[in-house]
C-alpha cells in the first residue's frame, strides 16, 4: 500500500493529510490560535482534591482546569536524591555518575525524581489515595494526554512520557516495553536485549517503549535516540528548576509542531512521498528529517504550483464529505453516522443495494463492504470512546464471524487503540477506540444555532399550536387588552393565515378580541412573540 503525505500551511492553520493510495485515510488539523495540548507538560498548582472521585483539578493556564485522576498517578517511590547539575550531554558524561538524570530534585513535588528499580518500596494503600498525596495549592509536574473536549478540561498524568522517533521514554518507570505491532519474537527478544544492555550502558534510570518505527532498526540508531531523549529530560529538569514560585503555572516543555510530529509520527517505509506547499516549513521538515528520520529526507518535496495541494488531491471534497451524516457505499448502501457525548452509533443500511442470489448474501456483501467504510471514517473523523456499529442483521454465524474478522483486520492500521466485542444477536458490535483530541466535527462545528444540537426543530404547526395556548393564558391573565399581535416566522404565519386560519377566527369570537400578524426574518422557526394592546 502506497502513502502519501500533505502538509498544507496558511496563516490560520496548519493541515496533514495521510492519503492511503490516492484516498484521504487521516486529516489533523492545528489552529495557530489555538494549538492542541497533548504532549505538553506543565508546572501546575492543584486547585481542589476531591476524595468522592479520587481525583484532583489543576490549574495549568487554561481556560478550564484540568483533571488528574489517582490512577494517572504512578505510585510514590522512595527517591534517592541527588542534586541536579543541568549540563551539556556527551557519551562520556553519561557514562558516569549521572547525577543529573537521577535528579527531578525535591522541587519536583509529587512527579518524583528518576528513580531505579532497587529505590522503590511498598507502600500502604492509604498511601495511594489522592487526599494523602495532594493538597490545595501544591505545585505539580503534570504532562497531558488529552485535550480539552467539549465542556471537559484537558487530562493528565504525572506519569511523564518523552516520545522520539523509535522510543520513549518513561522517566519515572523501570519499564521496558515493545509495541504490540511489532510482530515476531526474534524481532521483540533482540530489541528488549538491545535497549537494556544500552541502559545499562549510558547508566540510564527509568524505562523505554520501542515504537512501531523501531522493527529492524540498528543498535547505533537506538542509542542515538536514547541520547536525544536524556538531554531532552535533563533541559526539562533544568527549566522546571529555573521556574518562579509564584506562578500558578507554567509551560515547561511544548511538543512539536504539527508538521514535524507528523514526520516524527506518521512516516514509515511505505511513504513515498512528503508533498509541503510552504517554503519555511519545507526547510524546516528537511532539517528535521535529516537529523532524525533521514531515510525520508529524498521523499519531501516542494509543491510549488497555484492550485492549491488539497484540491488537487481533492482532499477538500473529502473532508466536506467527511462532516456529513451520511456515508455512501459503492454498492449502494449507506452508512448513517450519529455521534452524541455518551456515544456514536454507526447504522448500517443496503439502501439501492439489492443483490442478486439471496436476502442473505445481499446483507452479507454490504456488511462486508460496510467494514472498510467504517474504519476509515473511524480514522477520518477521529471517532473516539463508545462505538455502537449496527449492522445488518444476519442469519449464517459463519457470516458473523467473516464480517468481525474483516472489521478487525482493516482496523489494524489505525494508530489509535481499539476494542471489538462479539456481533450481538441483534447484529450489534460495541467497540471502543482511544480518544485523545477533538473529533474532525467538534473541531469543525459548533451546535446549531438555530435548534441548540438537537438536529431538528418543531414543525410550523406545532408552533402555531403553542401560540394558541399562549393567546388563551393571556386573555386569562390579563383582562384589557383589545387586541393580540402575534410576531412569528414567515412559515408560521403563512400556516396561521391558510390552514388555520379557521381556528383564528374561532379564537377570534371565543375571547371578543382581534388577532393580527407581523412576520419576522430574523426569528427561528421556533421562535414567537405575542403582544398586547
Amino acid at each position: 500500500m502506497s502513502e502519501e503525505l500533505l502538509i498544507n500551511i496558511s496563516p490560520m492553520e496548519s493541515r496533514v493529510a495521510v492519503l492511503d493510495n490516492g484516498i484521504l485515510g487521516e486529516i489533523y488539523i492545528e489552529r495557530h490560535h489555538k494549538l492542541g495540548l497533548v504532549g505538553n507538560i506543565y508546572l501546575g498548582t492543584v486547585v481542589r482534591v476531591l476524595p468522592g472521585m479520587q481525583a484532583a483539578f489543576v490549574d495549568i493556564g487554561q481556560s478550564r482546569t484540568a483533571f488528574l485522576h489517582v490512577n494517572d498517578m504512578q505510585r510514590e517511590p522512595r527517591p534517592i536524591v541527588e542534586k541536579n547539575k543541568a549540563a551539556k550531554i556527551t557519551k562520556h558524561e553519561i557514562n558516569e555518575d549521572d547525577a543529573t538524570t537521577n535528579a527531578a530534585a525535591d522541587s519536583l513535588a509529587v512527579t518524583p525524581p528518576i528513580v531505579s528499580a532497587q529505590s522503590t518500596e511498598i507502600v500502604p494503600a492509604s498511601k495511594t489515595l489522592i487526599q494523602h498525596r495532594l493538597h490545595e495549592s501544591q505545585r505539580i509536574l503534570v504532562q497531558v494526554t488529552k485535550d480539552q473536549l467539549g465542556s471537559k478540561g484537558a487530562r493528565l498524568t504525572t506519569n511523564i512520557s518523552l516520545p522520539s522517533r523509535y522510543l520513549v521514554y518513561l522517566p519515572s518507570s523501570d519499564h521496558i516495553g515493545i509495541s504490540q505491532r511489532i510482530d515476531g519474537d526474534e524481532e521483540r527478544t533482540r530489541l528488549k536485549t538491545e535497549l537494556s544492555s544500552l541502559m545499562q550502558t549510558v547508566n540510564l534510570k527509568g524505562g523505554l517503549i520501542a515504537r512501531t518505527a523501531a522493527e529492524r532498526v540498528p543498535v547505533n540508531k537506538l542509542e542515538e535516540d536514547i541520547y536525544y531523549l536524556l538531554q531532552l529530560w535533563r533541559t526539562i529538569c533544568a527549566r522546571r528548576q529555573e521556574i518562579n514560585h509564584h506562578q500558578s503555572s507554567e509551560l515547561i516543555y511544548q511538543e512539536l509542531s504539527l508538521p514535524l510530529r507528523s514526520i516524527r509520527d506518521l512516516v514509515h517505509a511505505d511513504t513515498e512521498k512528503v508533498i509541503i506547499d510552504n517554503t519555511q516549513t519545507y526547510e524546516q521538515v528537511r532539517y528535521f528529517a535529516k537529523e532524525f528520520v533521514p531515510f525520508v529526507y529524498d521523499r519531501i518535496v516542494h509543491y510549488t504550483a497555484e492550485q492549491s495541494l488539497f484540491d488537487v488531491h481533492r482532499v477538500e471534497d473529502d473532508l466536506r464529505d467527511a462532516l456529513k451524516r451520511r456515508v455512501d457505499l459503492k454498492s449502494g448502501g449507506y452508512l448513517i453516522i450519529d455521534q452524541t457525548e455518551a456515544m456514536t452509533t454507526i447504522d448500517v443500511n443496503t439502501g439501492s443495494f439489492v443483490g442478486g442470489r439471496s436476502l442473505e448474501d445481499t446483507v452479507y456483501k454490504t456488511n462486508l463492504e460496510a467494514t472498510h467504510a467504517i474504519a476509515r471514517q473511524l480514522r477520518l473523523r477521529n471517532l473516539g470512546g463508545i462505538i455502537i456499529l449496527d449492522f445488518i442483521d444476519m442469519l449464517e454465524q459463519q457470516h458473523k464471524d467473516d464480517v468481525l474478522e474483516s472489521l478487525q483486520a482493516q482496523l489494524t492500521q489505525d494508530y489509535a487503540k481499539t476494542k471489538i466485542t462479539q456481533v450481538s444477536e441483534l447484529g450489534l458490535v460495541e467497540m471502543t477506540r482511544k480518544r485523545t483530541r477533538e473529533s474532525l466535527g467538534q473541531q469543525l462545528c459548533e451546535p446549531c444555532s438555530t435548534c441548540q444540537g438537537r438536529g431538528f426543530v418543531k414543525t410550523a404547526e406545532t408552533v402555531c399550536f403553542e401560540i394558541f395556548r399562549e393567546i388563551m393564558r393571556c386573555a386569562r391573565t390579563y383582562n384589557s387588552p383589545k387586541k393580540f399581535t402575534v410576531v412569528a416566522h414567515a412559515a408560521v404565519i403563512d400556516l396561521l393565515l391558510t390552514s388555520e386560519s379557521d381556528t383564528v377566527a374561532d379564537l377570534e369570537y371565543l375571547l371578543g378580541r382581534v388577532i393580527t400578524f407581523d412576520v419576522e426574518n430574523l426569528y427561528t422557526q421556533e421562535q414567537y412573540d405575542i403582544v398586547l394592546d
